[in-house]
């Protein structure tokens, strides 16, 4: 595993929970998550907020059931990005433009994970594109940020197409150019 990436994720994690903590004087909240068990869970007040911290992996996740459906070696990059912890999702900006960025919340999450991974690449695969794993969601319904299978790239890419832009060489360096957001 790319301990570096892990590392910055943490670093990021980290920073989105301290300024959470500053702003509201609790811990992180994911009322979204209601319901489905995770590491993460510290509590669970009767208004149903899911009070949460990120939690390091004590294996990083295994995605050989993934590539063996697609016939694709996973980048190990973003084995490391989705393997290293559980976390809730976290909003975050890169050069002043939000996103949110995607995370595991649980093992039944990452089996979710991997099945739209897995949808995501055959679509790509049918329209003959370059392979792509997405790791954010913007506010264009269309633009997600995703890791370049091959290049490991950091990108824009507007789903469906293949106009994609370069946002940094790597996980690593993007994950370091992010601010976290509440």
């Amino acid at each position: 595993m790319n301990h570096n990436i892990a590392q910055a994720l943490a670093v990021l994690t980290t920073e989105f929970v301290d300024n959470w903590q500053a702003a509201y004087q609790s811990l992180p909240i994911a009322n979204e998550m209601e319901g489905l068990p995770s590491p993460c869970v510290q509590s669970s007040s009767n208004s149903q907020n899911i009070e949460w911290l990120p939690q390091e992996r004590d294996d990083i996740a295994d995605f050989s059931s993934l590539e063996r459906g697609i016939e694709l070696l996973i980048h190990p990059d973003v084995k490391a990005f989705y393997g290293s912890q559980y976390s809730a999702d976290i909003t975050a900006s890169w050069q002043g433009k939000p996103f949110t960025l995607l995370q595991v919340w649980s093992d039944d999450d990452f089996v979710r994970l991997q099945e739209n991974i897995l949808g995501h690449l055959v679509t790509q695969r049918r329209l003959k594109l370059k392979p792509t794993i997405f790791i954010g969601t913007t506010d264009a319904e269309l633009d997600v940020i995703s890791i370049c299978n091959i290049t490991g790239e950091v990108i824009l890419e507007r789903l469906g197409t293949d106009k994609r832009d370069v946002l940094s060489s790597n996980v690593e360096q993007f994950l370091l150019q992010c601010k976290a957001e509440v």
